[in-house]
């Protein structure tokens, strides 16, 4: 199944009534603004750019917006910020080593809507060696986010975690899994909460969902020794590279891991491994690359998706999938990561995003979910560097797919202003595909046969389990 991109609509989603405050203007600040005076109604004196990079100051200019060049810190954010924003306003948070915990808890204080495209620490949290692996962790970060909510019930709108992934990989499990159900003659209605959703998974015998993405973009310039390049943050890749893989753990799991642990707290809906996520390895899947090597780096959607997929009988879990990334990035990046490890992960000197010096290559962005009738079901967006500039300025096709679901994110906190703190997995996915779509490139649904255990064997022998393809032990590469 395949869908080309709708063409653009001049009808706007959404009106901004007061201020957009964008904190961070790296890649993706870069390639969102021209998104948002096509889908919002608002001007550019309504913009403000607080960055502590001064790369992207000419094209705040080309859009008439204020740019501001300051570094927030822990110390002096409050300072910074505050008198920029009230009620009404918008808070969108783009960068890096700043605590979307702290400007979330300004946001509700000052009764200003807040989205963000992960959940980011203080500088140094992700490698902070005086505590322990699980409390730099995304699902510590995720805690964190969750018991502010539950203390803040009612409030202005905070989206958390809504880009590519975290944020559109959350729809496409959704339109996925009843897309699936439509595929086997299962009569479904559109389920109402995560318990439905759960419940959907549950009938459908999805065991494993993977975020499957493959960046094949290529540049004119290769990388260069004691050089990080990426087609997005490079400071946002190695952080998170650092940080131990994290993965959604299922309920049909059998195997555990050698490094792996329990948090010991909050949902329990995931496990780490004592490893960096640049480190580990793991076998996956899409439509035009095939079968591939991922690096499984920890996000959030890992832990968000697998805890809202969880079903629990008198308080104990009866269901949830394995979830977790399986990210190949361009090969410039792979053999950048491949550098930063013999660095002992120490990052390079020189780092360089790429954009403007793309060539050619397609992002190949979706979930795989396995286990069902129909065994392997990929569906996502593929989009190549050319159609992303075709659609967008100062884009590639990795930028494009992230903003489309920031866009998307805040459209729909727009339309819900009152909503507290909330998670993609609870917002409407229909009205998030509906905004989205156009940016996307095409949006594919590839049914597949492909197991983990594909051709698993046959140069070596490997202790692996034929009766269960779906188990992480089959799937990690150590």
């Amino acid at each position: 199944m395949e869908m080309k991109a709708h063409k653009q609509a001049n009808t706007k989603h959404a009106h901004l009534q007061g201020n957009l405050i964008i904190v961070g203007f790296g890649s993706v600040g870069q390639a969102l603004l021209s998104l948002l005076f096509q889908n919002i109604e608002m001007r550019p004196e309504q913009i403000r750019i607080i960055t502590a990079d001064e790369n992207g100051g000419e094209i705040a200019r080309h859009f008439g917006v204020l740019f501001m060049h300051h570094s927030l810190t822990e110390e002096n954010y409050l300072a910074v910020l505050e008198p920029w924003l009230d009620e009404g306003d918008f808070l969108l948070n783009l960068a890096v080593d700043v605590s979307s915990l702290a400007l979330m808890g300004l946001c509700w204080r000052r009764g200003a809507l807040y989205l963000d495209t992960c959940i980011e620490p203080w500088a140094g949290g992700y490698v902070d060696r005086s505590v322990s692996p699980s409390l730099r962790s995304n699902y510590a970060l995720r805690e964190q986010a969750l018991t502010f909510a539950r203390e803040k019930r009612e409030g202005p709108t905070a989206l958390l975690s809504h880009g590519a992934n975290p944020g559109l990989a959350s729809t496409f499990a959704k339109q996925a899994l009843l897309n699936i159900a439509a595929d086997t003659g299962m009569a479904v209605k559109k389920p109402a909460n995560s318990c439905e959703w759960a419940q959907l998974a549950h009938r459908l015998n999805i065991k494993a969902i993977h975020i499957a993405e493959r960046d094949t973009q290529v540049a004119s310039q290769c990388k260069q020794p004691d050089e990080f390049v990426n087609t997005w943050s490079v400071d946002g890749f190695v952080g998170e590279g650092l940080q131990p893989s994290e993965l959604g753990w299922g309920s049909h799991e059998r195997h555990w891991p050698v490094d792996g642990a329990h948090h010991g707290f909050g949902c329990d809906a995931a496990i780490y491994l004592s490893r960096p996520g640049a480190s580990t390895r793991v076998r996956s899947w899409t439509p035009l690359s095939g079968p591939y090597h991922g690096f499984l780096i920890t996000h959030n959607e890992s832990i968000s998706i697998a805890d809202h997929l969880t079903l629990r009988e008198r308080g104990e879990v009866i269901y949830r999938p394995t979830v977790h990334y399986a990210y190949l990035p361009c090969d410039d990046a792979v053999l950048s990561v491949h550098e930063l490890a013999g660095r002992n992960w120490q990052v390079q000197a020189r780092k360089r995003i790429l954009r403007d010096e793309l060539v050619d290559g397609t992002d190949e962005l979706g979930v795989l979910l396995m286990g069902h009738a129909k065994c392997a079901y990929w569906y996502g967006s593929r989009l190549s560097v050319r159609e992303a500039r075709r659609l967008a300025q100062f884009n590639s096709a990795t930028s494009l797919q992230v903003v489309a679901g920031i866009l998307a994110g805040m459209i729909w906190a727009l339309q819900n202003p009152r909503s507290g703190v909330v998670e993609p997995e609870v917002i409407d996915h229909e009205l998030v595909l509906e905004v989205a779509r156009p940016y996307l490139g095409e949006l594919v649904g590839v049914y597949s046969g492909w197991t983990p255990l594909q051709d698993r064997g046959w140069l070596f022998d490997e202790d692996i389990d034929r009766d269960d393809p779906w188990q992480f032990k089959n799937v990690r590469v150590t």
